[in-house]
């Protein structure tokens, strides 16, 4: 062999394999790696959920994401549709495609999605009370975005696709208490006063006709047949005066009378069984009513008189006169009337519904058509016990003084009744009451955008303010504009409240 010859391997050709034999060992390999990388990886992951080590104390490293008690995030299912399930998270599911009976689709759940590695946690009802991720509170529920009275523990769309609304947990700690920002404050024009103690009156405006007081009219009438001789210068409208001359007159029974009276009387009537003769004879004078000045001008002057003077009773105006000379008056016939307008009366018709406020006592303020300006002051003395059925209204009498003589009968007159309360109550103005017919309620301001709706006992009302007999003190802010909002507000949540789910029950 040649020194320059190169070495060549001496094995035969036939022994060292080929290229077409070494491919499949090389691929043979490559699965085992792969498989055994798998397995380890498997057996760190079930390792780090149940919170093993390793032998020889190794942790796993945390940087492959199952570090013990770790939460990886479940990957996002892109498989086939398995099913579908309710919107509202309640136990109803569906093969196909399904809608709600109030139209809403049902949620499709793809292969992979419904099921985890993860073990759930044993308090399911937990997830509507996890802690806001932005402020830190906790969420106790969700509420419809409309205001409709629908709620879920979980997150969900209404129909629209809008987004239920969270209710935390410091929302809810008061039941009767309404959070308002302060923005929305200013926007819907939220303004409170506090309730003071004050008198609270309500005029009762009804109208009146002026009459005469039934007791100051008089009338001149004879109680036996008589014919008249003279009438004094009386006319109608006049004013006379007590004891004033009215009329002359004679009667034949008056006359009788009197010379009987007047024979037993020069007899010595006063002698023995004579007086009592005496005291028959003059009880017969003024049984026919004869004036006590006759009588006396008989006993004085001891002859009967032809004529005999009728004079006024009293002081007043002549409202009528039917007396002239020579005349014939039978008994009863009434030939003078005399009134007192010293003091008048004033009849109001009241409604039926202002009669709770009306009582006798009351101040009255008079007004008429034809003396503008002027205002005479009046006391009611007497509420008729009866109402008109036509008309649904009281008869309420009103004395008032008339000294100087302006107010005339059955003049028009405007009334206003002062009533309400003498002593100052506790008062809010009448935009702060919320009257719904079955309740009445006011919105406190607690301060800070809290308001509280407080049932209360309303009184009476006037001046554009209302009595408070209970459920609210004097200094306390009650809303005076804008408070249906904030009661609407609360109605809502009170609902809402009341179909929540309570705590510790489960979600569907």
């Amino acid at each position: 062999m040649d020194q320059m010859t190169r070495f060549h391997a001496t094995e035969p050709e036939e022994q060292r394999p080929s290229d077409g034999k070494r491919a499949p060992r090389r691929i043979f390999v490559a699965v085992l790696v792969l498989l055994a990388l798998a397995a380890g990886m498997w057996l760190g992951f079930r390792a780090g959920q149940g919170g093993l080590a390793l032998p020889g104390g190794i942790a796993l490293p945390s940087w492959l994401g199952f570090a013990p008690g770790g939460n990886g995030s479940p990957p996002a299912a892109t498989g086939p549709i398995a099913y579908y399930r309710d919107p509202a998270g309640k136990p109803f599911y569906s093969a196909g495609p399904k809608r709600t009976e109030d139209g809403r689709d049902y949620v499709a759940v793809r292969v992979g999605e419904d099921v985890s590695f993860d073990d759930k946690p044993k308090d399911a009802s937990a997830s509507p009370t996890t802690a806001d991720q932005s402020g830190g509170k906790k969420i106790l529920y969700y509420r419809n975005p409309m205001g409709l009275p629908d709620t879920s523990p979980i997150p969900k769309k209404d129909s629209m696709g809008m987004d239920y609304l969270p209710v935390y947990e410091g929302e809810a700690e008061d039941g009767s208490t309404v959070t308002v920002s302060l923005g929305r404050l200013q926007r819907t024009g939220v303004r409170s006063e506090p309730a003071e103690r004050r008198v609270v009156t309500r005029p009762v405006r009804v109208p009146g006709t002026i009459k005469l007081d039934e007791r100051r009219v008089a009338v001149i009438s004879l109680r036996s047949e008589s014919f008249i001789e003279k009438v004094e210068n009386v006319t109608t409208g006049d004013r006379v005066r007590a004891s004033q001359p009215l009329l002359r007159l004679y009667s034949p029974e008056i006359s009788a009378a009197s010379a009987q009276y007047l024979s037993v009387l020069n007899d010595g009537g006063g002698a023995g069984g004579r007086a009592a003769v005496l005291e028959g004879a003059r009880r017969r004078l003024e049984n026919l009513d004869v004036p006590p000045e006759a009588l006396a001008e008989i006993e004085r002057a001891r002859k009967v008189p032809t004529t005999i003077t009728w004079s006024a009773p009293r002081d007043g105006l002549v409202l009528e006169r039917n007396a002239t000379d020579g005349m014939r008056a039978m008994p009863g016939d009434v030939l003078f009337r005399i009134a007192d307008l010293s003091t008048l009366w004033v009849l109001a018709d009241v409604p039926e519904h202002d009669l709770g406020a009306v009582r006798p006592g009351q101040a009255v303020t008079i007004r008429v058509r034809s003396l503008p300006g002027q205002v005479f002051p009046g006391t009611i003395g007497l509420i008729y016990p009866q109402v008109n059925p036509e008309t649904r209204t009281a008869r309420v009498r009103i004395e008032i003084p008339n000294r100087e003589g302006l107010l005339l009968p059955d003049m028009y007159a405007d009334v206003e009744i002062a009533t309400g309360a003498d002593k100052p109550v506790v008062a809010v103005p009448d935009s702060a009451l919320i009257d719904t017919g079955t309740r009445q309620v006011v919105i406190v301001d607690k301060g800070e955008g809290r308001f509280e709706p407080r049932q209360v006992t309303a009184g009476a009302s006037g001046n554009g303010y209302v009595e408070i007999r209970e459920g609210v003190a004097a200094g306390d802010r009650v809303v005076v504009s804008a408070n249906f909002l904030i009661d609407a507000e609360s109605n809502l949540k009170a609902a809402l409240q009341s179909m929540a789910a309570p705590a510790g029950e489960k979600p569907q």
